[in-house]
C-alpha cells in the first residue's frame, strides 16, 4: 500500500470539507494567489482561514481532473513539484470552472497555491462572496458599500 501524497491528502480533505486536515499541509509561509485579489494570501493562519470561507461559500465544489509536473514558483522562480487540480463548482448560481495550481516545497508540503477561474462573471459572484465571507470571519475589513 502506497502512503497518499500531499496532493491526495489535500483533495481528500477538500472532498471531505475538512479545514482541520488541510493545516500540516501547508508551510508556515504559504503564499496564496487568488482570482480576487492582487497580493497574495500569505501565511498558514490567513490561508486557512481563507479556505474557512471558501469552503463555506463553493456549492457543489468537486475536483474532476488532475495533472502532476513542475513549474516555477514566483517567490523565487526555483522549478519545484507540482499538480494542477481542475474543478467546478457553483457561488450564488454562477457556475465557476477552474484551476489550483500547487507548489510544493521539499518536504512535500504546499508552499504556493495559485487558484485561476472563469469566466469573469463567476470571479466578480466569487470575489464579492469571499470578500463577504472575511469580513464576517474578522480577516478583513468589511466591505464599504457606496449611496
Amino acid at each position: 500500500m502506497t502512503t497518499p501524497s500531499t496532493v491526495d491528502r489535500f483533495r481528500d480533505a477538500v472532498d471531505r470539507r475538512d479545514l482541520d486536515a488541510l493545516k500540516d499541509l501547508f508551510t508556515e509561509d504559504v503564499r496564496l494567489y487568488s482570482p480576487v485579489k492582487f497580493t497574495p494570501f500569505e501565511g498558514r493562519p490567513m490561508v486557512l482561514g481563507l479556505f474557512g470561507v471558501l469552503l463555506r461559500t463553493f456549492e457543489d465544489f468537486r475536483y474532476v481532473g488532475r495533472f502532476d509536473g513542475a513549474a516555477e514558483m514566483s517567490v523565487d522562480g526555483a522549478a519545484a513539484p507540482a499538480a494542477v487540480l481542475v474543478f467546478r463548482a457553483t457561488v450564488n448560481g454562477k457556475e465557476i470552472h477552474g484551476i489550483d495550481l500547487l507548489h510544493l516545497d521539499e518536504q512535500g508540503r504546499i508552499k504556493e497555491f495559485t487558484v485561476m477561474v472563469r469566466p469573469l462573471s463567476a470571479v466578480q459572484t466569487l470575489g464579492q462572496a469571499v470578500l463577504a465571507g472575511l469580513a464576517a470571519a474578522g480577516l478583513a475589513p468589511a466591505p464599504v458599500v457606496a449611496d
